[in-house]
């Protein structure tokens, strides 16, 4: 057991390090001709300046679907992870990436099971196997359970995010 910590535990320590250097990083996207948030973000990234006026806005104007979040708190269970990719450059994410974290804060949601990508004007990141994510539009919201795709949002809700979430959770 001894051999197994003294093996292990440098190497969770070093994955913590390693990607706590790489979030938040920003670049100059000359296509765009602005600052954004490229490859792994959270919050603190997306609520500090440039990101903060349209982040803090949407986030604060939203009205949530109350009667859907008791129905999705239901559904939501501890082991669904979350990925969000999102371009800091978009509208659309703009829009709806508040919005998604308004419903995860009011569900108490676990942020340790969202993980978030920001990405280029080429919808790219440098992140491991973000090929495997098969990014098309943004912002996309992945949903997996057991390390499996249950479903996804992608780039506008069908109806709501809400509903849509119920649909992705009950379906699966």
């Amino acid at each position: 057991m001894k051999k197994f910590l003294i093996f292990f535990i440098p190497i969770i320590f070093l994955h913590y390090f390693v990607k706590a250097q790489e979030i938040n990083k920003r670049m100059f996207d000359e296509i765009r001709n602005q600052e954004i948030l490229i490859g792994y973000c959270d919050r603190y990234g997306l609520t500090s300046e440039p990101f903060d006026e349209w982040f803090d806005m949407e986030l604060n104007e939203y009205q949530l679907d109350y009667a859907s979040l008791n129905e999705i708190d239901t559904h939501l269970p501890a082991t669904v992870e979350i990925t969000i990719v999102l371009g800091t450059w978009c509208s659309d994410s703009r829009r709806e990436v508040p919005r998604f974290y308004k419903i995860l804060d009011e569900l108490n949601y676990n942020d340790d099971k969202l993980t978030v990508i920001g990405v280029d004007s080429d919808k790219q990141a440098p992140v491991i196997d973000f090929e495997e994510l098969k990014i098309e539009k943004v912002p996309t919201f992945i949903f997996y359970k057991k390390g499996f795709e249950i479903g996804r949002i992608i780039e506008t809700p069908e109806k709501t995010l809400e509903k849509d979430i119920i649909k992705i959770l009950s379906d699966k």
